[in-house]
């Protein structure tokens, strides 16, 4: 599985939170927030990143617009459980892991866990 660096992260995260087709441009505008990252990039800094999650397949490209509209190719959940399976598969101990996990969980998250696996 493709990882993801520290300026495409945020870039991604833009697209996660707005959940809405963006331009370069519109991203560019919200990572200069101040509550997001602040940063002042230039936007073919933006596009660079963007053309390289594209090719990551992290991102989807819109063409029938100028200019193009980016759209994350799948939810930030999604891409977690992958992360959180890349590292189970990668365990000689399946069972362990899981068992180390679910020891550091909430009282919260461990509810949650029991309803989703009583759904099963």
């Amino acid at each position: 599985m493709n990882s993801l660096g520290e300026l495409e992260r945020s870039v991604m995260d833009v697209l996660w939170a707005g959940g809405e087709s963006l331009s370069a441009y519109d991203i560019q505008a919200k990572l200069a927030e101040p509550q997001d990252s602040g940063r002042e990039l230039a936007a073919t800094t933006i596009l660079t990143v963007l053309s390289r999650l594209e090719n990551k397949n992290f991102v989807v490209r819109e063409r029938d617009s100028r200019p193009h509209l980016y759209r994350a190719a799948a939810r930030r959940e999604a891409h977690m459980a992958d992360l959180m399976h890349e590292v189970l598969g990668g365990a000689s101990d399946r069972a362990a892991v899981l068992e180390r996990f679910v020891g550091q969980v909430s009282s919260e998250e461990a509810d949650t866990l029991r309803r989703i696996l009583a759904g099963r």
